[in-house]
């Protein structure tokens, strides 16, 4: 018997494997996300505007802050970044 500390070798592995799961569903979002925010990029500025939407990037930094807390704004930084480049 297992107690809530002591986790059997298969359900070690079968929660190892979930991880490697939701790894390779967050890059591929991750990756997407970055895909879908350069074509926004690209089609905003070709119309006259600019870079970067500043108020829609604070937006997006609260979100992440509220459902994260601190951790969620460093997070959203590096999601921003990835679509948009460094600043």
């Amino acid at each position: 018997m297992t107690t809530s500390t002591e986790v059997a070798p298969a359900e070690l592995q079968d929660l190892r494997t979930e991880i490697d799961q939701l790894d390779a569903e967050l890059i591929r979002i991750w990756q997407r996300r970055a895909e879908v925010s350069k074509q926004i990029g690209a089609i905003r500025m070709a119309n006259g505007g600019t870079r970067l939407v500043l108020d829609r990037e604070r937006a997006i930094l609260e979100k992440y802050r509220e459902a994260l807390g601190d951790d969620g704004v460093q997070i959203a930084m590096l999601i921003l970044r990835a679509g948009r480049g460094p600043l």
